[in-house]
C-alpha cells in the first residue's frame, strides 16, 4: 500500500520527505519573511514579541532572542520562560526543538534537526528527514556549540564553547569537546548561611 500522507505530514512524523514540496516551500518562505522582519525590527520589545509569537511554536515570558536569529519553519521551535538566545543562533527546526526555562544560549549556536540519507541515490532524489532536539531547564550552551539531530540535553548541564553534541547529555554535568564528552558532574552549591564569628 502506498503512503498517501503529504510531504508535510511525513516531515512532522520524522519520516523521509521531500523538502522542495510546494506546501513546505510556502511555510519556509513565510518563516523567512518573519525572520527577516524580526532581524530588522527596532529594539522594541512589544514589536519583537509580536513577531516571535507569530513565528514560533511558543515563546516564554521574559525570554529574549538577540537578532540575527535564523530558523527553517519557526512553528517547530518551543522556547520556555526566562530563556536567552544570543546573537546568530540557528535553529533548523525541521523536527521539533524544545528549549526549557532559564536556558542561556551563546552566540552562533546551531541547533540542527535535519538528517540526510547515507544512501547516495536517496540523497540524489532529495529525500531527507529530521530528529528532534530537547534542551532541559537551566542549561548553558557556550558560544559556537553545535547540537546534532536527536540530542537531548538534561537540566542544569553546561556545554563548553565550540563543542559538538552528537549524543544525549545527562542532567547536571559539564561537557566539552568534539564530540562533546562529560568532563565532570556539577556539585550543588551549599545554600547554608555562614555563621557569624
Amino acid at each position: 500500500m502506498s503512503d498517501t500522507r503529504s510531504q508535510r505530514e511525513r516531515m512532522l512524523a520524522g519520516d523521509l520527505y521531500i523538502a522542495g514540496d510546494p506546501e513546505l516551500a510556502r511555510e519556509s518562505r513565510r518563516a523567512a519573511e518573519l525572520v527577516r522582519a524580526y532581524n530588522l525590527s527596532p529594539r522594541d520589545r512589544a514589536t519583537r514579541s509580536s513577531i516571535l509569537a507569530e513565528l514560533l511554536g511558543s515563546f516564554g515570558e521574559d525570554s529574549e532572542i538577540r537578532p540575527p536569529f535564523y530558523c527553517d519553519y519557526g512553528y517547530q521551535t518551543y522556547i520556555g520562560a526566562r530563556t536567552f538566545l544570543n546573537f546568530g543562533v540557528v535553529a533548523l527546526d525541521v523536527a521539533r526543538i524544545t528549549i526549557g526555562d532559564d536556558v542561556q544560549i551563546g552566540p552562533r549556536v546551531q541547533l540542527l534537526t535535519p538528517t540526510h540519507p547515507v544512501d547516495a541515490e536517496l540523497r540524489r532524489a532529495k529525500w531527507e528527514a529530521a530528529e528532534p532536539i530537547a534542551i532541559g531547564d537551566n542549561v548553558w550552551l557556550g558560544g559556537g556549540v553545535i547540537v546534532c539531530p536527536g540530542v537531548t540535553i538534561g537540566d542544569d548541564t553546561v556545554v563548553g564553547a565550540g563543542a559538538v553534541v552528537t549524543r544525549d547529555l545527562p542532567s547536571g554535568v559539564v561537557a566539552a569537546g568534539v564530540p562533546a564528552r562529560v568532563v565532570r558532574e556539577i556539585q550543588p552549591i551549599s545554600r547554608a548561611t555562614p555563621k557569624p564569628e
